[in-house]
């Protein structure tokens, strides 16, 4: 068995059933070790989709994916979609090959510092020394990434590692996650500001949005009194009817002053203190009101379901009951796309348990708060802000469930970065819908140009950048080109019939929204 074979071998031994490849050279015997029927592999015709998807995938399995990158440029190609799972604290392992020892003496073209490039969104870095370590190496790179509350491992595997023999294979425990409880003492200072009366805001993240915890905040807010929110953006919330509500934070910062304004405490779990995504002229970075306390409740390495358990046993909440989210009305809106019509439009369509990965950035800021009524479903966005970031994800969501209707929003700027990623949908017949909102500009910077204090109105060099409508880029055209299906809509009935269509077809189908 060469050492290809061992990575392999060792990466299914783990729990590891998906590999995102957009392999080279370097990198050829460990595609032949993909012959191994316990791993998925799955071709991504740009690194950044595969991290993306690989993001995807952990998100909604909870544990890590791997991805395989060609060398050094090909790892850069996909930081910025590591960068976002990183703030997301999403499991990966990422396989980069390299040339072999021998090699690099030469200063080959394609030699670079692939563990200098890796080190800074990598919480595990390592090269193998020779095929004789690479089970052991392998091992230790998944147990990292699984480790609570999810990291980024980067396993560098030179040439000659790759072929040489590795004789036989050290069998390796799976990585079992250990999670400790927060102490006593923050849940006693927490339960001392709940006995209080004070207003107070508990803002959840990480594994607090899904499952039993959810529910244990909204027990926490039906016994106290207290509010319950998240961060504009957060990893993986379920949400829908027949679910904890959340409040969510805005993003401006003007809107997020006067939603916090009045609280005298803030609790977090899995978070921290709400921030301000940029600096702007005159503006604060800290957006908590004067006067009002921080209290960390549960850290990001920490059990935030035990840590919630606690607290709602000290304050004497063990037989509240959780108010529920109602179902909406689901009438299908007429007339205008606009964002609340947007809004209408998916929650009368989306099918229960849909996954919704939201990078519609200025449409959909003002849209989401309007489908908290929609059935049962569950919402990604981009905690990371690196743009190109919601079609790689879709997919790799996609692929770890496959049952289920994968509705993806985004901005034409932003689907531009990684619209590869179409490619891989129709390849592997995902149930994916996205959804391009085609404004013709980056909308967004218009808004920023204001914030930022830039000037009155961006001039004509400014909006040159900003505009993207020469050439306007022709959607349906970009979808046919990599064998999606697509539509393209102007009124919000077309809209949402457009939605309903494709959460019937089986495999992928764009919608591209113009508005005007």
């Amino acid at each position: 068995m060469n050492g290809a074979n061992a990575l392999v071998e060792t990466l299914t031994d783990q729990g590891v059933e998906v590999c995102f490849a957009n392999p080279g050279t370097s990198e050829m015997h460990f595609l032949a070790a993909l012959e191994n029927p316990r791993i998925k592999a799955v071709l991504c015709l740009f690194e950044g989709v595969a991290t993306g998807a690989a993001d995807g995938w952990a998100r909604m399995r909870g544990k890590p994916a791997s991805t395989l990158l060609h060398l050094g440029p090909g790892l850069a190609n996909g930081l910025a979609n590591i960068h976002n799972a990183r703030r997301a604290s999403v499991p990966m392992v990422n396989v980069v090959g390299e040339h072999s020892k021998h090699h690099l003496a030469f200063d080959p073209p394609l030699m670079s510092d692939i563990e200098g490039l890796a080190r800074p969104l990598s919480h595990w870095v390592r090269t193998a020394a020779g095929s004789g370590s690479i089970a052991a190496d392998t091992a230790e790179a998944v147990h990292a990434a699984a480790s609570h509350p999810g990291r980024i491992s980067t396993l560098i595997l030179p040439g000659d590692a790759s072929w040489g023999e590795a004789g036989e294979v050290k069998r390796y425990p799976k990585p079992e996650r250990q999670v400790r409880a927060p102490s006593p003492d923050k849940v006693e200072a927490a339960a001392r500001v709940l006995h209080s009366g004070e207003p107070t805001l508990v803002i959840l993240a990480g594994n607090a949005c899904t499952g039993p915890a959810l529910e244990l905040a909204g027990k926490l807010k039906t016994i106290s009194g207290c509010r319950i929110a998240t961060q504009f953006f957060t990893r993986r919330i379920e949400r829908g009817a027949g679910r904890v509500t959340l409040e969510r934070i805005p993003y401006s910062v003007a809107p997020a002053l006067k939603f916090l304004d009045g609280f005298k405490h803030i609790i977090t779990v899995e978070t921290g203190e709400p921030v301000a995504f940029f600096a702007y002229p005159d503006q604060p970075s800290l957006l908590k009101p004067d006067g009002c306390q921080v209290h960390e409740l549960v850290a990001r390495d920490e059990d935030c379901l035990a840590g919630l358990q606690m607290l709602l046993d000290a304050i004497g909440g063990g037989n509240a009951v959780a108010a529920l989210q109602p179902l909406a009305d689901r009438t299908t809106p007429t007339g205008a796309l606009n964002p609340i019509s947007v809004a209408q439009a998916l929650c009368a369509a989306m099918p229960e348990h849909c996954i919704l990965v939201d990078e519609s950035l200025t449409t959909g800021r003002e849209s989401m708060g309007y489908t908290e009524g929609a059935l049962p479903h569950d919402t990604i966005q981009n905690m990371g802000g690196s743009i190109g970031y919601s079609p790689p994800v879709a997919t790799g969501a996609s692929l770890a469930c496959m049952d289920r209707r994968t509705i993806c929003m985004v901005g034409d700027g932003s689907a531009m970065y990684t619209i590869q990623a179409l490619w891989t949908q129709a390849r592997e017949g995902l149930p994916v819908t996205t959804i391009i909102f085609a404004n013709n500009t980056y909308n967004i910077l218009k808004m920023e140009y204001s914030n930022m204090k830039a000037g009155p109105a961006p001039g004509p060099a400014a909006l040159s950048m900003i505009d993207i409508d020469r050439p306007t880029i022709d959607w349906r055209a970009m979808a046919k080109a990599m064998g999606v299906p697509s539509v393209q809509v102007e009124t919000a009935e077309d809209f949402t019939k457009a939605i309903v269509a494709s959460c019937r077809a089986e495999g992928p189908m764009l919608i591209e929204v113009k508005l005007y």
